[in-house]
Formats: C-alpha cells, sequence, structure tokens
C-alpha cells in the first residue's frame, strides 16, 4: 500500500515539462490578429541598436519614425474606424447592431497591432527591431539621417544605430544566395552599377561562417555587372548583411561613411565628407583609409550595445597593396579570396566599433 502513495508526488515533474506547451500556447493566442511577434522571415522594417534600454528605445524609435513618417508619407489613417456603423443603423434590431459593433472593434483592434510601425522581437539584447507596412525603409531612414546630419540637432538619447531592413530570409547560406540574387538586382544588376562595399554582422549565430557569406555574396554583385566595382572609403552603396538567429536581413543603403555607419548620435557630430578625411595612401586604397576614418568614432567602442560577435581576422597586410585598384569581380573570377578580405578589412573595423551596431 506504501508504494501506491509515494507515486502521485511524482507526477509533479510532469507538471513542470507540461508548462512548456502552455506558455507557448499562451504566447501564439497573444499574437493572433497583431501579425508577427518576432523577427522572421518575409519582413521589412528597421533594425535599431540601443543602450542596454530597449523600451526607451522603442518608445523614442516611435516618435522619431512617426514623425518623419507623416513628413514623408502623410498622417497614418484608420478606415475602418470610420466605416463602424452608426446608432441609428442599428435601431431596428439591437441583436445585429451589437453584433456590427463587436465585429467593428475587432477589427479596429487588429487594425490598431497592425500600424505603420510595430516592434517585434529581434532575438538579441540591445536589438530592436520595428516592423513598417506601406512604406519603403531605406528612404525613410536615410531621410531622417539626411535631415539630422544637416540640422545637427540630436533626437535621440538610448538608440545608436538604425538601419533599414529591405528584406529578410532564412539564415543559411543557400537561402542567401537564393535570395539575394534577385535582391541586388535593382542596384547591381546591368545595366545599374556603382561602387560598393559589404558589412556583416552576425548576433547569437554560430553555424554561418563570415568569409563564405562575403564571398558568395560579392560574386552575385559581380555577376549581375561586371563593371560593379569595389571601393572601402566612400562607396556608393553599402550591402549591409546583418544575422540574428536562424534569420538574415539584408538591405542597400547609400552615405554609408558620410552618415557615420547610420549612427544617430555620431551624424550630428559629423562635419566632413568621409572622401576629404584622409587624402593622402593612394595605394592602400580602402584598407588605410577606413582605418582612419573608423579611428574617430572610438569614443563609445566599448558600449554595451554590441553582440558578441567580435571577430578577431587574421591580418591582411599582404593584401593591402592590392585591394583598390581590383574590382570585386576581377578577383572572384579569378578564383581568389580577395572579395572577402577587402570586406573584412572594414568589418574588423566594423566589429571593434562596438557603439556602431
Amino acid at each position: 500500500m506504501a508504494t501506491p502513495a509515494q507515486q502521485p508526488p511524482q507526477s509533479s515533474g510532469g507538471k513542470r515539462k507540461g508548462k512548456a506547451p502552455y506558455v507557448q500556447a499562451k504566447r501564439a493566442r497573444r499574437c493572433d490578429g497583431g501579425g508577427p511577434r518576432q523577427l522572421e522571415p518575409g519582413l521589412q522594417g528597421i533594425l535599431i541598436t540601443c543602450n542596454m534600454n530597449e523600451r526607451k528605445c522603442v518608445e523614442e524609435a516611435y516618435s522619431l519614425l512617426n514623425e518623419y513618417g507623416d513628413d514623408m508619407y502623410g498622417p497614418e489613417k484608420f478606415t475602418d474606424k470610420e466605416q463602424q456603423p452608426s446608432g441609428s443603423e442599428g435601431e431596428d434590431d439591437d441583436m445585429e447592431a451589437a453584433l456590427k459593433k463587436e465585429v467593428g472593434d475587432i477589427k479596429a483592434s487588429t487594425e490598431m497591432k497592425l500600424r505603420r510601425f510595430q516592434s517585434v522581437e529581434s532575438g538579441a539584447n540591445n536589438v530592436v527591431f520595428i516592423r513598417t507596412l506601406g512604406i519603403e525603409p531605406e528612404k525613410l531612414v536615410h531621410h531622417i539621417l539626411q535631415d539630422m546630419y544637416k540640422t545637427k540637432k540630436k533626437k535621440t538619447r538610448v538608440i545608436l544605430r538604425m538601419l533599414p531592413i529591405s528584406g529578410t530570409c532564412k539564415a543559411f547560406l543557400e537561402d542567401m544566395k537564393k535570395y539575394a540574387e534577385t535582391f541586388l538586382e535593382p542596384w547591381f544588376k546591368a545595366p545599374n552599377k556603382g561602387t560598393f562595399q559589404i558589412v556583416y554582422k552576425s548576433r547569437n549565430n554560430s553555424h554561418m561562417n563570415r568569409e563564405e557569406v562575403i564571398k558568395e555574396l560579392a560574386g552575385i554583385v559581380g555577376s549581375l555587372n561586371s563593371e560593379n566595382k569595389v571601393d572601402l572609403t566612400n562607396p556608393q552603396y553599402t550591402v549591409v548583411v546583418e544575422i540574428i538567429k536562424a534569420v538574415c536581413c539584408l538591405s542597400v543603403v547609400k552615405d554609408y561613411m558620410l552618415f557615420r555607419k547610420y549612427n544617430l548620435q555620431e551624424v550630428v557630430k559629423s562635419g566632413k565628407d568621409p572622401s576629404q578625411l584622409n587624402p593622402k595612401q593612394p595605394v592602400q586604397g580602402g584598407n588605410g583609409k577606413e582605418a582612419k576614418l573608423e579611428s574617430g568614432d572610438k569614443s563609445n567602442q566599448h558600449h554595451p550595445a554590441e553582440g558578441t560577435n567580435n571577430q578577431q581576422l587574421v591580418p591582411e597586410s599582404k593584401e593591402l597593396g592590392q585591394t583598390k585598384p581590383r574590382s570585386e569581380t576581377q578577383v572572384v573570377n579569378e578564383g581568389g579570396a580577395k572579395p572577402e578580405l577587402e570586406s573584412q578589412v572594414t568589418e574588423r573595423s566594423e566589429s571593434n566599433e562596438n557603439d556602431l551596431s
């Protein structure tokens, strides 16, 4: 008789195991009707890094994005509120009026959740992702930075960088290659062309190889048009690759160096064009100039807002003399490993600039 009495306490362990499905189901119900609540493939938005205060970061982001969003696209409208039935329509049938009102309230609630800007869980500490609907994130963010660069007015306290994300896909090499072949066409496919660099950042991800990603993307850019060339000093386009867990975020931005790597704290301080900051060292090209250009941003380089992907690269001293004169496409066609090395030089500075990612 003693043995059956001892069995019920053992079932308490089973209750703890059953808690996880309950929590997951609760989160799923909370997400119903409000769109995705975490970063996933297929989204567009704005990736924002902050200074240890994500709640304040979201508040600042909403304020800033709504201000400039209204300026570019007009005030946000909710047509479902205007279409809600009036009281006179339901006078003949109270039940029908009540039902219509309830449906209208549900629509209004859903619409409020699917607003122009909506914060979702990014999957990394000190990183906020704002999903966007009905706008072009790269144009909006460029407009914000351009205005702040001209006016020199500081409008945020905890927001560091603000990167537009034009597309997301699964963070696996084959998925990224397939997605990038179409994604990069508007900027680099003939007859379009331009100088470019690739910047890479990975958070909470260990299965992606930095060199392979950069090499593959550089090869795609070169295959779209052989006249696309690398420029690490002041490129026309910067291909931004941000990987968080199993999601790859991609964008192509302009004036990346001019706007201090899209850093809202630094852009109000910068007063010179990057091409004029270091007129010397014409042979070393992007590498030598990049290092000196970056040195001006090291006041916050130990900022806790960074991820854990501060990788140290093998010194490229043998490669410095040949990076600038050669295009990405030429190096890829020769089968060498130059493309990733050229971009790594930029990214080593990027990863060590802890206040800029």
